[in-house]
């Protein structure tokens, strides 16, 4: 327990520092372009933009490591102070860029003013506020300016000439390589960031200050160590982890997300070797050639990789090179460990899983590795489509029920795909939809569905959680949503269903006719303006309202929602069927939604739909009361 608290400990650590620098990486890469283009042995040198280096690497990135830092611990307040703070650190010690001092000023500021403020909470004077704000923040800013000056821009100055002086001992006695044995598995153990923004980098950046470049730069960016274990995985591995190792292999190559192939190696521990002398070699290579980087390269793909190579001397011939042999060296280890191995199909989902917990977080690319399989822990399942208005309210209504009469705490819910939660961990949609879906929130499991009301993809998740959560269920209260609220339906039907507004025995050559009519009526109920009834042919070429079981659900688009006036639905019967793309919709449910007001009614409608006897007796209904009753006695 104790060593999975300082494990945790130094992963909130290092995610912190990297989130100092990390979004500040594209004025790092703009520095490192402007030094490799202008500087005298630059690519096409130029004295006078060669002006913009210094200024750049001593004020602007140590400023903006500050102001994160700051803005961090104590929101804009805490990033102002933090960042007078560090101009303390920066002229306290101006031979050396300050980025070890911007960590620790910029942050250290933010407490002080957070501090400060908690301390004189509530007892401003009203009309004082600005005033004690400003002042406070510019003497506070401006004492911490000062010890920073005289005392921590200088402590830190000699603090980085010793690390600086250790790498250049590292790399002159040949020993630099066996840096692998920790970098590399304190990447799969995501204890990374501590070393790469805490260390390496503040002091790549000082040696590219004197030599144009760092080799420290590419240590851990160097993607070779991980794809050799992909492509051996790709030749050697088995079922699903040799199925998903291409798509891994692309990601982790030309998009730079390294944690694509953790859970590759945590599934064969024994593949901790390869990767260990996969970044050995490539180091070798990096020393034997004098390669190196000008900048970090952020995140580590070959694009960026390349785009921050000095363009003198042999560094694109060194890098490259580098990239290969680590790759070749890793690749032939694993391929050995794969084929010595008895197991019969290697579990990439619960070696995914195992990073996840190791990470404390869901991954944002797991989902490319375990499509096929549910998340460990299910607590929200959101249905969506285009405008979260009407075809996705019916399916989670549904689900919901269903998850209810599973006895399943899981909550359901609906909204359009352009708001889709990020804690959703399974998401439903259309299947037209999917794409758009997994583009928005790819670390979700994805579920399509052809038929919102009667999709035996409903009955497979019921299965699939009930097998998986049977040994939790307890005697919770449902989150799913709607218990309870029936009682109140009715007076709802009232007011949203209203006799004038179904209209019986209708007949459309087409369903845009169909559409249009269903538009106009809501308009002339006074539900919608003109522009809806344009908007509801417009979300039908998106994809179709049909819902399955003879009903199709018009209504209008995500920009819609602006034109809607009230909730109200219009419900049209047509006993001869209107064809929408090949399925035949004898009942119509126009609809128009504001604030949720309707997301009630539209359930008990779902829920009656879902059954063909109900939807069967609706379409033979003679008058519109007759009609309007079986709505509302279900």
């Amino acid at each position: 327990m104790a060593e999975s608290n300082i494990k945790v400990k130094v992963q909130k650590f290092g995610n912190f520092l990297s989130s100092m620098v990390l979004p500040n990486i594209g004025a790092f890469i703009a520095w490192g372009l402007i030094t490799a283009l202008f500087i005298p042995t630059g690519i096409i040198p130029n004295e006078s933009l060669a002006n913009l280096v210094d200024p750049m690497v001593y004020y602007l990135l140590p400023l903006l490591i500050g102001y994160t830092g700051g803005k961090l611990v104590h929101d804009q307040r805490g990033g102002v102070v933090g960042a007078i703070a560090t101009m303390g650190v920066i002229v306290g010690a101006p031979e050396t860029p300050m980025f070890l001092g911007a960590m620790i000023m910029g942050p250290l500021g933010a407490w002080v003013i957070k501090k400060f403020d908690q301390m004189i909470e509530g007892k401003i004077r009203a009309g004082f506020e600005m005033l004690i704000n400003n002042f406070s923040a510019g003497i506070l800013g401006g004492l911490l300016a000062i010890l920073a000056y005289l005392g921590i821009g200088p402590a830190v100055d000699a603090f980085t000439e010793v690390l600086v002086a250790g790498v250049d001992w590292l790399v002159g006695a040949g020993l630099l390589p066996l840096t692998s044995l920790l970098i590399e598995p304190a990447k799969i153990l995501f204890l990374n960031n501590a070393i790469n923004h805490g260390v390496l980098s503040p002091i790549g950046l000082e040696q590219v200050q004197q030599g144009g470049k760092s080799i420290l730069f590419l240590l851990e960016a160097n993607p070779g160590p991980g794809l050799g274990v992909l492509l051996a995985f790709m030749i050697f591995g088995k079922g699903t982890a040799k199925r998903s190792a291409p798509g891994a292999g692309i990601i982790h190559f030309f998009g730079g997300i390294h944690e694509i192939y953790f859970p590759y190696v945590l599934m064969k521990p024994l593949l901790f070797v390869s990767v260990i002398l996969g970044g050995m070699s490539g180091i070798f290579t990096l020393v034997l050639l004098n390669g190196g980087l000008v900048s970090p390269a952020s995140p580590g793909s070959i694009f960026a990789i390349l785009a921050v190579t000095p363009p003198q001397g042999v560094s694109y011939v060194a890098n490259i090179a580098a990239i290969l042999v680590a790759t070749t060296v890793s690749f032939l280890v694993s391929a050995v460990i794969l084929k010595s191995s008895k197991a019969a199909e290697e579990d990439i989902d619960q070696a995914t899983k195992k990073m996840e917990e190791m990470k404390g977080k869901k991954s944002s690319v797991s989902g490319q590795l375990n499509q096929g399989t549910l998340p460990q822990e299910v607590s929200k399942v959101v249905f969506a489509c285009d405008a979260g208005m009407g075809s996705s309210a019916m399916g989670a209504s549904l689900l919901r029920k269903k998850m209810k009469e599973a006895d399943l705490d899981i909550k359901v819910t609906n909204t359009s795909i352009s708001n889709l939660p990020s804690d959703a961990e399974i998401v439903i949609t259309q299947e037209e939809l999917t794409p758009r879906a997994k583009s928005k929130l790819p670390s979700a499991h994805h579920i399509s569905v052809d038929n919102f009301l009667s999709s035996p993809e409903y009955e497979k998740l019921i299965t699939s959680l009930k097998k998986d959560t049977s040994d939790k269920v307890d005697n919770k209260e449902p989150a799913a949503g709607n218990d309870g609220k029936t009682e109140q339906t009715s007076g709802q039907e009232e007011e949203l269903l209203k006799e004038e507004n179904i209209f019986m025995n209708q007949h459309f050559s087409t369903k845009e006719e169909a559409i249009r009519f269903a538009g106009e009526a809501l308009v002339k109920a006074g539900c919608v303006e003109d522009d809806y009834v344009e908007a509801m042919l417009e979300r039908e070429t998106i994809t179709s309202t049909y819902m399955g079981n003879n009903v199709a659900i018009p209504h209008g688009t995500e920009n819609a929602k602006k034109a809607v006036i009230k909730s109200g639905f219009t419900v049209i019967q047509v006993p001869d069927g209107v064809d929408f793309n090949g399925e035949p919709a004898k009942l119509i449910f126009g609809i128009a939604g504001k604030d949720g007001t309707h997301l009630e009614i539209l359930s008990g409608i779902a829920v009656i739909c879902s059954e063909q006897d109900n939807v069967d007796r609706m379409v033979q209904a003679k008058t519109a009361k007759e009609l309007k009753n079986i709505i509302s006695s279900n």
